[in-house]
């Protein structure tokens, strides 16, 4: 079966500070093509729109999966959905992804006929047994599939993580994926899942709170075949378990594999694993995105972070002592006035760190949705980008957003001023000399993208798709928020203790 897998354009925060390759559409682009289908992949994210069409015209896919792993981009996944159904009658258009597979009933409905199957859960499982089901009509009897005609069984887990690896290959234009200075930049995924439960983030809930981990050979032997200088370590906490974090170390060290890492972890995780952090910047790891979320403990506890502000002060101590530059995320909560806005500032100037701010979201998925989305002021897909206000601000909109684009903009140009634009431009010239233009066009797009009237605009545009509401007040039990189930599928899973989150944000 033709097969064509489209991951959709760029969020706000990509424009500038990273565009990662879509690794999980490169696995069910792997998973596919084992099985003998034909695949292609259209990443919107480097790929123009108009590619899009004229591919859909040319190549005719029997199947088009679209990945949604972002609210923001639903609206424009079914105005793909629509103009794939027209290019290629007859053609099986599916969604998958982390965020759609908590809304797939909704979507379904709302996409009046172009989309034929939601995939809910981790796309490796389903995508065969789905394509074959498409042949019988008969694709609302595989798991986790949701269509018109019904749902299949509760949907399955892999086994393991260490297959099928990503079909890189079949990606175009490598050189866009960036983070930050390390340009280019490959992805790689050495566990999945977290432990975690966090009130404002949903990897927890998608994965049933299970922990898996790839065997040490399995992720050096991928890290072997990855031709970039540099890899995002793409793990929602990385190096849990130490022994997991020496294990792959000593084998790329077995190999020789010298690259410079970028990777997210906890500030309790690189206290109590500091021997681990230490090995992996003797590896090249350079950058690391911290979680700080809040920096006073009412903050933490509102978030159920379960970690102190001292924590948090402490580690970002012992990444400066390794020598390791930390990107630190905060939530802005929409009920922030001038002085706290200011504190922030004054935070952020204070410290050598690069830090960034995402604004309180309630997301389908997460409990902060069932508690807070009913006081929604907008429900358009498109504002669900961590980037936008879309509960009552205790501000006035407009000034919300002038306090925040403020704020970014001061942090901004801390890491942009004269004594850093040294650095940035020795950083600058190793790239360009490599024909590397991402980092440098990072670097001067700022304001055209955080803008104040902008955002503020956002609200008033017309809207045609919007999320759904909870049917329900209060956080509903634990288990009626999973995705997965542990044990339902006899995937294995580790305890707490072995482990966009949609909140974590990005990472410069």
């Amino acid at each position: 079966m033709r097969l064509m897998l489209v991951h959709p354009s760029a969020l706000m925060y990509s424009e500038i500070f990273l565009r990662l390759e879509p690794l999980g559409l490169e696995r069910v682009a792997a998973a596919a093509r084992e099985a003998g289908h034909q695949v292609r992949v259209v990443d919107l994210q480097v790929l123009d729109r108009k590619l899009l069409e004229r591919e859909l015209r040319s190549y005719q896919p029997e199947a088009l999966g679209i990945s949604l792993n972002y609210l923001a981009n639903i609206p424009e996944a079914l105005e793909i959905a629509h103009s794939a159904k027209a290019a290629a009658p007859g053609c099986f258009v599916f969604f998958g992804g982390h965020s759609v597979s908590f809304i797939g009933d909704h979507v379904l409905e709302q996409a009046e006929g172009a989309v034929d199957a939601i995939a809910r859960g981790e796309g490796e499982t389903v995508i065969v047994p789905l394509l074959d089901a498409v042949r019988d009509r008969a694709a609302h009897t595989v798991p986790g599939v949701v269509t018109a005609d019904g749902r299949g069984p509760a949907p399955k887990m892999l086994e393991s993580i260490d297959g099928p690896r990503p079909a890189r290959d079949l990606m175009r234009r490598r050189n866009r994926y960036f983070i930050g200075e390390l340009d280019p930049c490959a992805s790689i995924e050495f566990t999945r899942g977290c432990p975690w439960d966090c009130s404002f983030c949903s990897a927890w809930t998608f994965y049933g709170r299970s922990y898996r981990r790839a065997a040490p050979e399995a992720a050096a032997e991928e890290m072997a075949s990855i031709r970039e200088p540099n890899v995002f370590i793409v793990d929602d906490v990385a190096f849990i378990k130490p022994d997991h974090g020496h294990g792959i170390a000593a084998e790329l060290e077995r190999r020789d594999i010298r690259k410079r890492y970028y990777l997210e972890t906890r500030a309790d995780v690189l206290l109590r694993n500091e021997e681990v952090f230490e090995r992996w910047t003797r590896l090249g790891l350079k950058y690391m995105f911290l979680g700080m979320e809040a920096l006073d403990a009412d903050g933490l506890d509102q978030f159920r972070k379960r970690i102190s502000p001292d924590e948090n002060f402490k580690a970002l101590e012992t990444a400066r002592r390794m020598g390791i530059s930390v990107a630190i995320n905060l939530i802005v909560d929409p009920g922030w006035d001038e002085e706290q806005f200011r504190l922030v500032r004054e935070f952020a100037l204070a410290v050598p760190e690069i830090v960034h701010l995402t604004v309180m979201t309630p997301y389908p998925g997460t409990e902060v949705w069932h508690t807070e989305a009913r006081q929604l002021t907008t429900r358009d897909y498109r504002l669900f980008d961590i980037q936008h206000a879309v509960v009552p601000t205790r501000l006035p909109l407009e000034q919300f957003y002038r306090e925040l684009v403020r704020t970014q903009a001061v942090i901004n140009r801390k890491h942009l001023g004269l004594r850093t634009a040294i650095g940035a431009m020795r950083v600058l010239g190793r790239n360009l000399a490599h024909g590397q233009t991402n980092f440098a066009r990072m670097l001067w797009k700022f304001g055209r993208v955080y803008n104040a009237d902008r955002q503020f605009a956002d609200h008033a545009r017309p809207v045609k798709y919007e999320l759904p509401v909870p049917e329900r007040r209060g956080a509903p039990g634990r288990k009626e928020l999973f995705v997965h189930t542990i044990g339902r599928s006899g995937a294995r899973a580790g305890q707490p203790g072995q482990q966009t989150g949609q909140q974590a944000g990005p990472a410069q």
